[in-house]
């Protein structure tokens, strides 16, 4: 290479390509007639330019003893862990030399092209010296430029990173003593990020910016994605999305739940942080650094959401993965946008946008396929016993799991609102809304009624279509009276999930009042039906028991013990579920039956025992008929889960049920 190019390349490298110098010109073509860089200077009559060259061959002293390719002890030794008073020296040293060249390059006189070529020759030497450092400095402190160690440096930083060199002995003393309460861990990150500021400002004043930015960015980019994977984060493509067994993905999506919010608020976050420390000297350089060490990772952790959403079909069980990822994203978005504020990482902000996105409609999806499974089960087995249906079980501990994400689904449903179908008859409209808000109009509009939110509606809405299903299998059992039974089982059972879970704060006081009047009427019904017989075969009327003869009493006494003994045996496999239920049936059954029977009981007593055997036709003393009737409803409820109407259906697995 000739003099003259050897002159306008260090020019151009040096000054064009600094931020501190804009509008110079490489040096004419003249200068290819000038001294070899070797060869001394020729004086330049001026005691400034004289300084200067004093302050190029001062500075050519200190950085060729840092000269990595011309001495085998700064080969391998570290600058700034040898000597911080040797590091200071070389900093100052390179800005003097570049203040040298920076004069030289304004002067008039012939021999600055020949000082130029020897400023650059050793400019050359002192950035491959600070290109060597910075990557030890980078590597060697990866542990103490850790998450958790910049996020306590950072604070306590400013002091260290006010200088656009090193720091004078007198400011690391004020920083020493400024810092002597916090750990050993944190002073060294805080001294690290202060050394590594030093290099960057001196490595991009001088022209070497590029070759700064990309030591830095190789290994920063690197220590990020080692962090993800040791987070447990994955990156999942779409055909895997699509092809991997739900329980392994499941694993996946745990791992992902975990680490999500660790890599957004500290590896991100603190990532963020030390670039802003390091480049604080320029937001372009410290933006582009940022989003090519963090943007890609950022994105693909935020797109995995996605993936999982886009499969084909979620089941309902598995739609409450798709719910907690929803409700991740929805919590870290405010350190999303803080942390991606950046033009350059508005992507990151777009794809977690996407991913929310994906989610919704994933999760409408889903409940708009658990109603259509709900309404087409077509099991035609009735519950033994009337008791209750695995249908109400499933549905009911479904929909209690899904309240625990209301505020997720008020987002995802509140631009959905719920289309009530206008054929639908009034009363049935009204269990919709009758929750705790004031009561709608009679009209219907097919529209979401204003009073309730978008949560509460639709839950309502998945309740009663249950409830139009459970009467539609009532119709299997061939006696009235069970079949009321059956419906009062099942609707106690809806009101207590309701009342034992977080629905009751969607749904509200009054729709629980009113089910509950429901499931009385419902129990009214059943007993009603069930003991007419038995009630019919007591006489009421006082005047008629006391009229009575023997044969009277014995006729009627047959027919009360045959109507006794045919219900309870026609009930002894019948069950009432739930507790309170069952001990007001008995009460209120024995309420109607006993204080009629007893004066019929003791009028049938007196006239029997006056015939030779016949006191035998006497077979139920009132304290008989308690034991009877204390025996009832203990039907085997729980084993009516095993005949499934769900099982191996659409509507999913035995958790719910």
């Amino acid at each position: 290479m000739t003099q003259k190019q050897m002159l306008e390349k260090g020019t151009r490298r040096t000054f064009f390509h600094s931020p501190f110098h804009h509008g110079h010109h490489p040096p004419s073509s003249s200068a290819s007639s000038s001294p070899p860089a070797t060869a001394p200077a020729s004086p330049v009559h001026t005691f400034s330019a004289t300084m200067m060259e004093e302050n190029i061959s001062d500075a050519e002293e200190i950085i060729t003893r840092w000269d990595p390719q011309g001495s085998s002890y700064a080969k391998v030794t570290s600058l700034f862990r040898e000597s911080r008073e040797d590091a200071r020296q070389f900093l100052r040293a390179v800005a003097e030399l570049r203040r040298a060249m920076n004069f030289f390059v304004g002067a008039s006189h012939g021999s600055k092209a020949a000082l130029l070529v020897r400023a650059h020759t050793i400019m050359e030497a002192a950035m491959r010296r600070l290109q060597k450092e910075f990557y030890q400095m980078l590597v060697a402190n990866r542990d103490r430029l850790d998450p958790e160690s910049i996020s306590g440096a950072s604070e306590r930083s400013s002091l260290s990173l006010n200088s656009s060199s090193s720091l004078s002995d007198a400011e690391e003393e004020e920083m020493r003593s400024a810092t002597e309460s916090i750990g050993e861990v944190e002073r060294a990150s805080t001294m690290a990020m202060a050394d590594l500021r030093s290099i960057a400002e001196c490595m991009v004043s001088s022209g070497y910016g590029k070759e700064c930015v990309k030591i830095y960015k190789l290994v920063r980019r690197s220590i990020v994605d080692e962090g993800l994977y040791k987070l447990g984060f994955e990156k999942l493509s779409p055909a895997q999305a699509h092809k991997l067994d739900w329980d392994v993905l499941d694993i996946r999506i745990r791992n992902w739940l975990a680490a999500s919010k660790v890599a957004v608020r500290t590896l991100f976050s603190s990532e963020r942080v030390l670039c802003e420390q390091v480049f604080a000297a320029s937001d372009s350089i410290c933006q582009s650094c940022f989003a090519e060490i963090a943007a890609e990772p950022a994105m693909e952790l935020f797109n995995f959401p996605e993936l999982v959403a886009s499969r084909k079909k979620i089941s309902p069980e598995n739609m409450f993965r798709i719910l907690d990822m929803y409700d991740c994203i929805s919590e870290l978005w405010p350190d999303v946008e803080s942390i991606f504020f950046y033009q350059s990482t508005a992507a990151v902000l777009s794809q977690a946008n996407s991913s929310l996105l994906r989610l919704s409609g994933a999760v409408r999806s889903t409940l708009v396929e658990f109603e259509s499974a709900m309404q087409r089960d077509s099991h035609k087995a009735a519950v033994p016993g009337g008791g209750l249906h695995p249908l109400s079980r499933y549905v009911m501990n479904y929909l209690a799991f899904l309240a625990d994400y209301s505020s997720a689904l008020e987002d995802i449903f509140a631009e959905h609102p719920l289309q009530v179908p206008t054929s639908l008859p009034a009363p049935l409209f009204d269990d919709i809304t009758s929750n705790s808000a004031p009561s709608p109009p009679s009209s219907l509009d097919g529209e979401e009624h204003p009073f309730m939110s978008p949560v509460s509606a639709r839950i309502s809405w998945l309740i009663l279509v249950l409830l139009c299903k459970l009467d539609s299998k009532a119709e299997l059992y061939p006696e009235a009276a069970m079949a009321y039974l059956f419906l009062a089982n099942n609707l106690q059972y809806v009101v207590k999930k309701v009342r034992s879970s977080r629905l009751l704060e969607l749904l509200g006081e009054n729709w629980v009042a009113g089910n509950e009047a429901k499931a009385r009427g419902y129990a009214s019904s059943y007993q009603r039906l069930a003991w007419t017989n038995v009630q019919a075969a007591i006489p009421h009327d006082p005047a008629a028991v006391s009229g009575m003869d023997a044969q009277a009493a014995r006729e009627q006494m047959r027919r009360f013990n045959e109507a006794f003994e045919e219900t309870c045996q026609a009930q002894a496999g019948w069950a009432v579920a739930d507790g309170k239920m069952r001990e007001q049936l008995k009460l209120s059954i024995a309420g109607k039956l006993i204080p009629a029977y007893r004066p019929f009981y003791e009028r049938c007593q007196l006239l029997l025992l006056r015939e030779r055997g016949s006191p035998a036709a006497v077979r139920f003393a009132p304290e008989d008929l308690t034991n009877y009737l204390s025996d009832l409803f203990n039907g085997d409820a729980s084993n009516s889960s095993s005949v499934s109407s769900v099982s191996g259906s659409s509507l999913g697995s035995s958790r719910f049920v």
